[in-house]
């Protein structure tokens, strides 16, 4: 696997949908799926591991949303995806969803079976969090895709000599045939080889991989070792960081930066005006935030008033289906940039302080997903609030002019506080208690930004805090890694809501008893 990159694994994907380990994976996959088929597809059948997350979320959490779009080839934020399903059938693709008992050890396995009149093929991937993914398997054959890659698959007759120019070569065994995968920055050409088949898969990440790609660090022990004495700001180290992992400039990674927090601002500003989604627990509310806000009819919380309030915005845009970023997740959507650009705003901080904060932020992200996961399926809401917060502390003591020093303590004083956090989402939608948390997050992340500003002592280093997480995440039951099976999600008021929401897209919302 390639080196964790801080646009493709950390802040990112821009994109619409509750969750991002949901709904933007599995666009993901479905587009990786759409290229095997060249485009043509009759029949899909979608099958689910009985013991996995997706058998009781798969619809309510915006996996067969992004899976529809990606197998019409959508991007991530298209604003079709609401309606992703009606299109794949308007396209005449039948479709078929089934549990099975596979005993997949990763809880979010995507098994597909796909046809056309011309042949079948299956895919097995897997979704990691905040909208990364991986395929490991094709027609039976493990096999390893990332989505960074041109992939050009090539059936031959086994034992055919093959010569390429690429970053990597993978000869598979596949009975009396041999799948060569070619992972290259173009697709190769096969001419003068008798070929059975060729496949060509189009990367899906926005920062590409790439061959002998080196980067200077990947945990917060060796990046201190290495600055040693020098107290380089986070936000630099995690320029030079990125600029070795996607070949950029520094200036390329700021103006790259620079966009998605002018993303950011644009849905924080669309959710205070107002948001509405017929599918969703909860209404419009940062509005009448903002109004007590600014009439002065709150308690006094300073700048974490605003902190709270572009939080509700961009929660309420994530669950109309507006254009977030996940940073690092959909689920967690909200806490960081909520922090960042509302404390941003109270400080009158440039775009561009704003993207160096986000940046800093970025780089302890790097740090959690290269040893760990932002996967609530994996890890419980720890993995997704946690990160959030953890991240959000480095990124305020960064925009506050601390030290190198002071941001890696604020992380990792952060990241303590929310260790064993569940995710258990109320009706099965990602909205409460998530946004409840995501306030927490934020709210957290100001007050250890703070308490590192004046030189508390975190006492656990960052990596060690990452450790226990995932240690905490082994021994935490299946139940609280968001399958709906445990916590809120269980409790009589979390299924009445569910089923008023059932009857309310049964009746398409038209009847009295839905309002």
């Amino acid at each position: 696997m390639n080196a964790v990159s801080i646009f493709n694994d950390v802040i990112g994907p821009v994109m619409r949908g509750p969750s991002s380990s949901h709904c933007a994976a599995a666009l993901r996959i479905g587009r990786l799926a759409r290229d095997l088929m060249e485009g043509d597809i009759d029949d899909v059948l979608v099958e689910f591991d009985r013991e996995g997350s997706l058998p009781l979320t798969h619809e309510s959490q915006g996996s067969d949303m992004g899976l529809f779009g990606g197998l019409m080839g959508w991007e991530a934020d298209d604003e079709r995806l609401p309606d992703s399903a009606k299109a794949l059938a308007a396209a005449g693709v039948r479709l078929r969803i089934e549990t099975v008992d596979t005993g997949d050890p990763h809880p979010n396995t995507y098994r597909l079976t796909l046809r056309n009149t011309r042949e079948q093929h299956s895919l097995i991937a897997i979704s990691t969090g905040g909208g990364m993914m991986e395929v490991i398997s094709l027609d039976g054959v493990p096999m390893q895709m990332d989505g960074g890659y041109h992939e050009t698959l090539i059936w031959l007759a086994k034992g055919t000599p093959v010569n390429f120019e690429a970053d990597e070569v993978v000869v598979h065994e596949a009975g009396d045939l041999q799948i060569v995968q070619v992972k290259a920055s173009d697709f190769v050409s096969t001419a003068g080889l008798q070929t059975l088949s060729v496949k060509r898969l189009s990367p899906v990440l926005p920062v590409p991989s790439r061959k002998d790609m080196r980067v200077p660090f990947t945990s917060c022990d060796e990046m201190l070792r290495r600055d040693g004495v020098q107290n380089t700001p986070l936000w630099r180290l995690a320029v030079e960081y990125e600029m070795a992992r996607g070949n950029f400039t520094e200036t390329e990674v700021i103006e790259k930066m620079v966009g998605i927090v002018r993303i950011l601002r644009r849905s924080i500003a669309s959710g205070i005006a107002g948001t509405s989604y017929e599918d969703r627990v909860l209404g419009h509310q940062s509005g009448r935030f903002n109004e007590l806000m600014q009439a002065g009819r709150l308690l006094d919380g300073g700048a974490l008033n605003r902190i709270v309030l572009y939080v509700t915005a961009l929660m309420e845009v994530k669950s109309s289906m507006g254009v977030i970023v996940a940073a690092p997740t959909a689920g967690a959507c909200a806490a960081l940039p909520g922090a960042v650009i509302g404390m941003g705003d109270a400080m009158n901080k440039s775009e561009e302080d704003m993207a160096r904060a986000m940046l800093a932020s970025g780089l302890i992200g790097v740090f959690i997903a290269t040893r760990w996961t932002f996967a609530a399926e994996v890890g419980g809401c720890q993995a997704e609030g946690g990160s959030a917060a953890s991240m959000a502390a480095a990124a305020l003591v960064t925009m506050a002019g601390g030290t190198l020093k002071q941001a890696i303590a604020a992380a990792s004083m952060a990241f303590q506080s929310m260790l064993g956090l569940i995710c258990d989402p109320i009706a099965n939608r990602v909205e409460a208690p998530c946004l409840g948390k995501n306030v927490m997050a934020a709210s957290n992340a100001l007050s250890c930004a703070n308490m590192a500003l004046a030189d508390f002592d975190p006492l656990i280093p960052l990596d060690e805090v990452i450790d226990a997480a995932k240690n905490v995440s082994a021994m935490m039951p299946r139940e609280h890694r968001c399958t709906s099976l445990g916590g809120l999600a269980i409790t009589p008021a979390s299924l009445e809501i569910e089923r008023k929401l059932a009857e309310r897209k049964a009746c398409g919302g038209g009847c009295v008893s839905c309002h």
